[in-house]
């Protein structure tokens, strides 16, 4: 059995550094293999045998760009970390990224115009089972078979993750589990001075939040006299935050009364857009946030001690560090997603599937033999170096398992971001890990010991997922596909338009065109899919 813990993957290193060690030269070059670039400033470690095999074959993979790789680190596609890859993983990687707001359209624009990476992510399976129903990617079921080792083996040791990687009755995709850090998702935080300064109490409710939201706005919680604070900004969870305080999302299907109806044409999803635009018309959230599509003026708010809540994820370690940093008396308290009329949802959390990896479908077969060398070694021993580091550079071993930080600035520049490119892993976090892990500083403390509680809250309450999975038949997706981009068109003038669009016209906009684009019909489709597949879906 293949064992997601540290020593396996250890032994492995130690045993590459062994064979290598041998035919190193004393030039200074780090003799492992497995050796992270860190171990010698930014330069690259010394090739592991396989290099001198001959020319490595090459495969194209698509990144995130989160905007996190500092200057001095290079891009996303050229850093310590894809030359890392590129010297000890079979094959070499080209790194095609695209920004983490526009994923999907810009992969999409990539797909049409024949230029897409050979190896597609996403988190989101609605978006890979559209691109199965496309043709954009291709079945891998016999490849599994014929070309993989590793992946073949925990897959078989991890069979609950088939049903998330099959499409159409068909292997789409290959994946690994999430760890329980990244099944919780979603998260909000406030800065709890705020609410002490104004004597003020943790909002409960969907009205509690407005009325905390304005008193951020207008009652000068930073105590500087000015008209500067804006009470709430967003990163990308933010938008589906405020959907769940109101049971629904726009990406997920939903049972009413037994019968299968999307998530956009709900009443519920109403009340969602007309407290969204309520924020808007009262300056309650940042008025950048539609343009802001990497979420750089929202991160500057917060860093900066301007904003007084923020709808992100639980963990936020950088921007939290950051803001301490800049106000070192703010507090931080994660907060618990408020109750609407509808009563209290959890925050967002996902399946336990983690990346889904796609097989562009214009990949012949002796590079996808090569796209599972790769996939067999980031599974194997790719993924711990991207996610920890080096060992004693960034982190070292406490009671044999646990990855300490070294230094949290460090990893923060040198590491924090080639986690990106950790596309399969076997990180297996336990809770009680996150103080032990934490670089030992006073500050590093405080934010880790903040990130326990918030990663307790974040599961704390359920979050409505009626089905496992959206209906993955063609009709279905290639509707959503087209209807996405109408909906979201309307939704942003129902938003952004004053008194131009009310929530209540623009939903009748929004479910004319479902019906106008055979709405009906693909709810229909989806009723039977759904009865046909009921014992799969729980």
């Amino acid at each position: 059995m293949l064992k997601r813990t540290w020593k396996p993957v250890l032994a492995v290193s130690l045993s590459l550094m062994m064979l290598i060690l041998a035919a190193c030269s004393s030039n200074g070059a780090p003799t492992s293999s497995s050796a992270s670039p860190a171990a010698s400033g930014t330069s690259s470690p010394t090739p592991s045998a396989s290099a001198s095999e001959g020319p490595k074959k090459e495969i194209s993979v698509s990144a995130f760009d989160r905007g996190q790789v500092a200057t001095e680190e290079g891009s996303y596609e050229d850093n310590r970390w894809t030359k890392w890859i590129n010297e000890n993983s079979p094959v070499k990687v080209n790194w095609i990224p695209v920004d983490r707001g526009q994923a999907q359209q810009k992969l999409s624009t990539l797909i049409a115009s024949g230029s897409a990476p050979d190896l597609i992510w996403e988190y989101d399976r609605n978006y890979i089972a559209q691109l199965a129903n496309q043709g954009a990617i291709q079945p891998i079921d016999e490849y599994i078979e014929k070309y993989s080792t590793t992946f073949k083996k925990y897959l078989e040791e991890n069979p609950d993750l088939q049903s998330a990687m099959t499409i159409n009755g068909k292997i789409y995709t290959v994946t690994s589990k999430r760890a329980i850090d990244s099944i919780a998702n979603h998260g909000i935080w406030i800065r709890q001075d705020w609410l002490d300064k104004l004597q003020l109490k943790a909002p409960t409710t969907i009205e509690e939040l407005i009325e905390v939201a304005k008193k951020f706005k207008e009652e000068d919680p930073d105590n500087n006299g000015k008209d500067d604070t804006v009470p709430i900004v967003f990163n990308g969870n933010a938008v589906q935050i405020m959907r769940a305080f109101f049971f629904t999302n726009e990406n997920q299907w939903y049972l009413e009364d037994g019968q299968m109806k999307y998530g956009r044409t709900l009443d519920r999803f109403t009340d969602s857009l007309a407290f969204q635009k309520s924020l808007f018309d009262q300056g309650l959230i940042d008025k950048e946030y539609i343009t802001d599509s990497n979420f750089q003026h929202a991160r500057q708010l917060w860093t900066t001690g301007k904003a007084g809540m923020y709808f992100a994820s639980w963990r936020m370690d950088n921007e939290n560090t950051d803001l301490k940093k800049n106000v070192p008396d703010a507090k931080l308290a994660p907060l618990e997603p408020v109750a609407s009329k509808y009563g209290k949802n959890g925050l967002y959390q996902e399946l336990p599937a983690n990346i889904l990896v796609a097989f562009n479908s214009q990949m012949k077969e002796e590079k996808i033999e090569s796209a599972f060398k790769f996939l067999d070694w980031m599974l194997e021993e790719g993924w711990l170096p991207l996610k920890q580091g080096d060992e004693n550079v960034h982190y070292k071993l406490v009671n044999g398992e646990v990855p300490q930080r070294l230094d949290a600035d460090k990893f923060r520049t040198e590491v924090a971001y080639a986690g990106e490119y950790a596309i399969l892993s076997q990180w297996n976090l336990k809770p009680e890990w996150l103080k032990v892990m934490a670089a030992q500083d006073p500050l590093s403390q405080e934010i880790a010991e903040s990130k326990a509680i918030a990663l307790e809250v974040a599961l704390k309450n359920e979050y409505r997922r009626d089905i496992a999975f959206s209906p993955d038949i063609p009709e279905v997706s290639q509707l959503i596909a087209t209807f996405a981009p109408i909906a979201t068109q309307i939704e942003v003038k129902i938003v952004t338009g004053g008194k131009a669009l009310t929530p209540e016209a623009g939903m009748e906009q929004v479910r004319k065109e479902w019906k106008r684009l055979g709405g009906e019909n693909v709810e229909k489709l989806a009723q039977e899919w759904y009865e046909k597949n009921k014992e799969f879906l729980k």
